[in-house]
């Protein structure tokens, strides 16, 4: 019902829709320092009036709670279905080629720019949903409400203040992922581990190191300094290493100090084996090095024997696991800072339902108390998982079908979106299966083709459900 009049709004306001989402992403909405009236600094909050302002612009009620979080409404009516997307990005990073990360452009069918598919570009395509069935006069019976929110990569405490002062609607997606529907998300283990040691008195030793950004991001670079071994010793290392791992190392002397920097290839950490993390790399590197023998060496040494280069699962850590709802555990080291007295470590694993706190997280206490080290988590992010066989689902599913061709199914996810705390949400576009947006990466794109039927899709679904 009403597909032709959908599909020709929405073909008809396709240049439009790419300017505002351009709109959108020529903002650098990177959490930053709070300020007064902004929770999350300046860009988040300019991205956010400039998204109220477009959503007012064509004629929808808009409201702004405390610079956490805006809403669109389509009408006063009962609510039914709330679309949450977000408008904070990840840190901008390196390596752009197609062009700035807040300059976006479109080439060869794809948006390219730092938020066009993760996540303005949905939320834009979400926006001309709502727009295209306000203004093709299609009645309803109840109300869509369309939420976007400004912290979803640093926690989302954006949300967490809303459903404080909101209720959630009986149906919530999240455009924040790929179709089909993902009803299935994995719990996980942020962990966060520290380490205390006397200063190496060896004159080779380590000075530093230091890697990762973010979390849940795989690091492309990762950086250390070397004293008291040779040059050539180093670089011969890095060679061997290299050839093994694919990270490569270059190299910078300041008097006898050496200055490492190791590349690889970023990605998500729900889907580590999408990049080559820099940070386990350097490890396997340092940890070759003919370094005088202190208690920061073995314990680096140890570190990287339970988290060795290209171990995605935790096998080393013995936590991997598997179940047939939500598939295998992953694991990614991602951050880690070494002083020649400290050490700082975190790393993000996305687990099945199957885990627990037994299973995982004390296993994995006591693995890291075996070499001095502390973790200090004492719980775990549980598991989402709404039913697969419901009108809602079902009514995503199908729409999805009808615009694409495609099978309809349910899928599982590792990583964590906006509904993961919501009793009946699922993650539903925008990307098509297969589509790698290199999110969080370098020349992050949205395929434009995608984007306006993802926003035909939302807005059959919301006829269909709201009608």
């Amino acid at each position: 019902m009403y597909r032709k009049e959908i599909e020709a709004y929405l073909d008809s306001h396709t240049r439009e829709m790419v300017e505002d989402i351009f709109t959108l992403c020529r903002i650098n909405s990177e959490r930053t320092a709070p300020k007064e009236g902004m929770p999350y600094g300046e860009g988040p909050k300019k991205a956010l009036d400039a998204a109220l302002k477009m959503a007012e612009g064509y004629g929808f009620a808009v409201r702004n709670y405390d610079n956490y979080v805006g809403t669109a409404d389509l009408n006063d009516k009962e609510k039914q279905l709330d679309i949450l997307a977000h408008l904070d990005v990840v840190p901008a990073g390196e390596g752009w080629q197609e062009t700035g990360p807040f300059e976006p452009v479109e080439r060869d069918g794809r948006l390219y720019g730092r938020g066009t598919a993760d996540d303005k570009g949905p939320a834009v395509a979400a926006l001309y949903a709502m727009r295209a069935v306000k203004e093709l006069g299609i009645p309803l019976k109840k109300n869509v409400r369309l939420i976007v929110g400004t912290d979803e990569e640093c926690g989302s405490s954006d949300i967490e203040h809303y459903y404080k002062i909101e209720k959630e609607a009986p149906m919530t997606f999240s455009p924040d992922a790929e179709f089909p529907v993902i009803n299935v998300e994995k719990g996980g283990l942020a962990a966060h581990f520290t380490g205390s040691f006397e200063r190496s008195q060896e004159p080779a030793r380590l000075v530093s190191l230091d890697a990762g950004i973010k979390i849940n991001v795989v690091p492309a670079k990762a950086y250390a300094a070397v004293e008291g071994v040779s040059l050539q010793v180093m670089e011969n290392m890095a060679a061997a290493v290299s050839a093994e791992t694919g990270i490569r190392f270059t190299f910078a002397c300041e008097g006898s100090l050496v200055k490492i920097t190791a590349e690889g290839v970023n990605a998500h950490a729900a889907h580590p084996e999408g990049g080559n993390n820099a940070l386990t790399g350097l490890l396997e590197y340092i940890s070759r090095l003919p370094l005088g023998d202190c208690q920061l060496v073995r314990c680096l040494r140890g570190v990287l024997g339970l988290i060795p280069h290209g171990d995605l699962h935790g096998k080393a850590l013995g936590i991997d696991m598997e179940d047939e709802i939500s598939g295998r555990l992953t694991l990614a080291f991602s951050m880690l800072t070494v002083t020649e007295d400290r050490l700082e470590g975190h790393f993000d694993s996305r687990c099945p339902i199957c885990s627990t706190k037994e299973n995982v997280l004390l296993v994995v206490k006591e693995k890291l108390k075996s070499i001095g080290l502390v973790l200090h988590n004492e719980a775990m992010k549980p598991p989402h998982h709404v039913d697969g066989n419901g009108v809602f689902v079902q009514t995503l599913l199908k729409a999805y079908e009808d615009y694409t061709g495609r099978e309809g199914k349910c899928l599982y996810t590792g990583g964590g979106t906006y509904v993961h705390e919501l009793k009946n949400g699922v993650a539903f576009g925008a990307a098509m299966p297969g589509t790698d947006n290199h999110m969080h990466g370098a020349d992050e794109f949205a395929i434009l083709e995608e984007l306006v039927i993802s926003a035909k899709i939302f807005a059959q679904v919301i006829v269909d459900l709201c009608s």
